[in-house]
């Protein structure tokens, strides 16, 4: 399961294969309550896929929980290491669906899909909808020991600052890269270095991600030849970042280092911030 994107056509054709579990990450509990994919469990950013700290300078608003706490999450949740894991939000994958999306792969999951178009193409596709909560066969934890994707730490992005061939992405809209306005951080600005390339500017007009080809060929003009270690991906706390990775993989590129307590860490921090005012 090479593919980390699934189409709305592809998921319905999907319906009552064994071994199939659907997640939606929807940020609005009472949404999911309200309605859901048929079968599908909930996920929530802030109790789920994060531990967040009384002081968001120690990691950031969503530091990541222990690999072992994401893995009995996992195993409440039915999944195996041989389940295909289908999952989705309803802002373009953006939240919280990649970020579940790269937590599961950094198990080393192997099927596990964002839906394209989300909640709203399922919808539109007539995927069946429901608002009964699913029980499902919980299993044993998920083997879990070590984050297996690139996390880099705010002592590394310090460093890579200062050197030249490290890239460091920041995936923020313009306005909050250029420090024009800060809605959610104290400070408004970026990371010194740091280039501005909106997660937005994955999808296209419809909010479906752009064809591998086009996405292959922006992130190797970001890139400039250099490999995937060198290159540090951010965002305000670690989530939106998630969405950037994805298009990343879905270019069929290696997936770059997260930081994942990003400008809402770097910027507590009493470290350097540049503006473009």
């Amino acid at each position: 399961m090479a593919l980390s994107l699934i189409k709305a056509d592809e998921l319905v054709q999907l319906q009552g294969v064994d071994n199939l579990i659907l997640i939606d990450a929807r940020f609005h509990y009472p949404a999911y309550v309200e309605e859901h994919l048929e079968g599908a469990f909930h996920v929530d950013l802030n109790k789920d896929l994060s531990q967040i700290d009384e002081d968001p300078a120690n990691g950031g608003r969503h530091p990541l929980p222990s690999p072992q706490a994401f893995g009995e999450l996992i195993g409440q949740l039915g999944i195996t290491p041989e389940t295909h894991v289908v999952v989705y939000d309803d802002k373009q994958a953006s939240m919280s669906a990649a970020r579940f999306w790269w937590m599961l792969k950094a198990l080393g999951h192997e099927k596990i899909q964002v839906l394209d178009g989300g909640w709203q193409a399922a919808k539109k596709q007539g995927f069946p909808l429901e608002s009964t909560l699913p029980t499902g066969q919980q299993a044993a934890s998920y083997p879990a020991s070590h984050w297996q994707l690139p996390i880099s730490s705010i002592n590394e992005v310090k460093t890579a600052t200062m050197l030249k061939e490290k890239i460091i992405i920041d995936v923020r809209e313009n306005e909050r890269y250029r420090g024009v306005m800060e809605p959610i951080d104290k400070i408004a600005g970026h990371i010194p270095g740091a280039v501005n390339l909106p997660f937005s500017e994955n999808l296209d007009d419809n909010g479906l991600f752009l064809p591998q080809e086009i996405l292959r060929e922006k992130y190797l003009q970001t890139f400039k030849g250099q490999t995937s270690e060198n290159i540090i991906v951010h965002c305000g706390s670690g989530v939106t970042a998630c969405h950037s990775l994805l298009a990343i993989c879905t270019a069929g590129l290696d997936i770059p280092n997260l930081y994942v307590g990003s400008w809402s860490e770097w910027s507590r921090n009493n470290l350097p911030i540049a503006t473009l005012l």
